[in-house]
């Protein structure tokens, strides 16, 4: 399954998130920092929805720069 992680970070950490997410995670297919609503995105692959859900918690639980996370699930 794969799924898009919105992340909005504290004020000028967006890139040290990216940083964190690429060298902790090998399953995040792509992340960047972005404009907008949102400060990074992150797609994800995972083999079923408790992996997708323990690497979110693992995100918001081990960086103290992450604010607030929406997930966006695939339909196809």
């Amino acid at each position: 399954m794969k799924a898009y992680l919105l992340i909005d970070t504290r004020p000028g950490t967006s890139e040290d998130v990216v940083k964190a997410i690429k060298m902790r995670f090998e399953n995040v297919l792509h992340v960047d920092s972005v404009y907008g609503r949102h400060d990074v995105v992150a797609v994800l692959e995972a083999p079923n929805l408790e992996a997708l859900n323990e690497f979110v918690y693992k995100v918001i639980e081990k960086d103290p720069n992450i604010v607030h996370t929406e997930t966006a699930i695939t339909l196809f």
